[in-house]
């Protein structure tokens, strides 16, 4: 962030968990498309006037890629947060803060999988951001800016199904 890097520890299961459907999801769906996913291993470049910053969204959709051989990108149309105890201050701020100056952002999904509930921050025509609660297992999470929607249950399947070790240690 503005020149100064930031150790950063791994999300937990259900993080990745929901992380990595949303990018198998969007690549199904994406396939064949102008718009790609990407997962957390890419970063998204923020520049401000007086520095530049680099997150890592657990997952985006650009439809104007950065060249292969760069290790970011600067024009994502959609971003996902997966929220977390450990993550939550920071992503509902700074992060988000960042994210809503991108130009090309479209929408901002912030998911919360403990609630099944998902926070967007879908751009308006005349400028600025509305933001919308989606929630319930049954809920489907509309993306026109890429042509899709994602279902909420898809988003978070698996991710809170208990652990064949913590049944184990139950009995």
């Amino acid at each position: 962030l503005g020149g100064i890097v930031h150790a950063m520890a791994g999300g937990t299961n259900r993080h990745n968990t929901v992380a990595t459907n949303a990018v198998g999801f969007l690549l199904q769906r994406l396939r064949g498309k102008p718009c790609r996913p990407f997962n957390s291993d890419t970063k998204v470049r923020i520049e401000y006037p007086d520095h530049t910053r680099f997150y890592y969204p657990d997952a985006m959709v650009v439809c104007e890629p950065n060249p292969p051989d760069e290790h970011f990108q600067d024009r994502p149309v959609v971003i996902i947060e997966v929220l977390s105890e450990t993550t939550r201050r920071i992503d509902l701020g700074e992060k988000r803060d960042a994210y809503l100056t991108i130009s090309s952002l479209k929408v901002l999904l912030l998911v919360e999988p403990e609630k099944t509930q998902v926070t967007l921050h879908r751009r308006k025509s005349e400028g600025g951001f509305r933001i919308e609660i989606i929630t319930g297992p049954d809920a489907i999470i509309p993306l026109p800016e890429i042509d899709t929607s994602l279902p909420l249950s898809e988003l978070l399947e698996n991710a809170s199904q208990p652990s064949h070790r913590s049944e184990r240690m139950r009995q």
